[in-house]
């Protein structure tokens, strides 16, 4: 069967995102799935920033894993995913969901909100899901989300609209190839990780215009500030990570016991690799290092730009000034978290394939805090203007 996302042509110039002409619309009768953790603030306050990549990276997971590894579009955000699906796979994908929401209770203790929508009701509310794809390898491509739909879908999904139950206790999620076995990708000297997250107002035009000089800024960088460094991530084994990712395969694996013993295995042997450069079979260590740099989405957007960045000091002052103007004309809101490391949360289906994916959040919860950011500035001025509003209605 035909898939139309896939029949989207693909584009390898990122800047390329704000131009409206690279952006398709899926047929109205596919389905937009959002998710978020509830309270997520909370927990990364507390130290729980891992726990909440690994949830978000879960419902990624466990869709992929329902519809077959099907090539589908998504959105990590780090405390949740967006995913969209042909109406085919509506049944899997409702029950994968709600399998990961029940798993994220009982695991790890997090509500998982999950919400489906159909592209045609987000249609109705006058907005649209516009979707091209970024080809960031030879062998990976995902989808870059235009039209402000998927944004409100997720807020409908906030306000309690278009909920799904989780699924009856015990029920667990196949997320197979779910892992975060990186040590944590530190700042280079004299740098910080930054997650940055910048959304449009209602000058779109004013919108892009800023987008293009930040994206200037991040061209003074070799590596258009890819914090990951050119011979990859480095391998760690951690007990936060193992615990992580035997939660996350116990349901597959049977039980507890077999999850902790086949991920440590795992874990010991991919170390030696790692540390030898020995290959295994068709496993290489070193292209496998490599080629995580290339697939991992320190880049993304989706009605919105979201960035993990590693920027020096000169940077980050450019860039805290250009945002700042911007936000203060009217023309965007934005939140930055500035950390000393980046946290790396992947999907690997098959290590021998060079299709794995690799998401980046700032290591304190980066995402999650700058989000945080930009509600309580809207927040703010959503209550200025309420006051303003009342005050020149109470004048006779």
């Amino acid at each position: 069967m035909s898939n139309a996302y896939l029949d989207i042509p693909t584009f390898d110039d990122f800047t390329k995102v704000l131009d409206p002409d690279i952006y398709h619309t899926l047929p109205d009768d596919w389905w937009v799935g959002t998710s978020d953790i509830a309270g997520s603030t909370k927990a990364v306050a507390a130290g729980r920033y891992k726990a909440v990549n690994m949830v978000g990276a879960s419902v990624i997971a466990a869709v992929k894993n329902a519809v077959g590894h099907s090539d589908y579009p998504f959105l990590f955000a780090g405390d949740g995913a967006t995913i969209v699906c042909p109406p085919e796979n509506i049944d899997a994908v409702r029950n994968a969901l709600a399998a990961t929401a029940t798993w994220a209770k009982e695991s790890l203790d997090f509500d998982l909100r999950i919400g489906l929508i159909q592209i045609r009701d987000i249609q109705k509310s006058g907005r649209n899901v516009r979707i091209a794809r970024f080809q960031a390898s030879e062998k990976l491509a995902y989808a870059v989300f235009s039209g402000r739909g998927i944004s409100w879908a997720e807020e409908q999904m906030k306000q309690g609209q278009n909920l799904i139950s989780p699924a009856p206790p015990g029920t667990q999620p196949d997320l197979t190839g779910l892992s975060c076995r990186w040590a944590p990708i530190v700042a280079e000297q004299g740098c910080k990780i930054l997650s940055l997250i910048m959304l449009p107002r209602e000058n779109r035009e004013q919108f892009d215009h800023c987008a293009t000089s930040l994206f200037g800024i991040l061209e003074q960088n070799k590596r258009q500030s890819n914090p990951v460094p050119e011979s990859g991530p480095d391998f760690k084994i951690g007990l936060s990570g193992l615990r992580l990712e035997a939660l996350a395969t116990q349901g597959t694996e049977g039980s507890k016991f077999r999850a902790w013993c086949k991920t440590i295995f795992i874990s010991c042997v991919a170390l030696f690799l790692f540390v030898t450069k020995r290959k295994l079979g068709n496993f290489d260590p070193v292209h496998y290092r490599e080629q995580t740099k290339l697939n991992t989405d320190f880049r993304r957007f989706g009605d919105g730009i979201w960035l993990t960045l590693n920027c020096s000091a000169a940077q980050i002052s450019q860039i805290e000034d250009l945002l700042s103007a911007a936000e203060n004309a009217g023309d965007i809101w934005f939140g930055i978290k500035q950390q000393n490391e980046a946290l790396m949360t992947c999907i690997v289906p098959d290590i021998n394939k060079d299709s794995h994916l690799h998401f980046l959040d700032g290591a304190d919860g980066g995402y999650t805090a700058a989000a945080s950011i930009c509600k309580a500035k809207m927040k703010q001025a959503a209550e200025r203007d309420q006051h303003a509003n009342t005050a020149s209605n109470s004048i006779p």
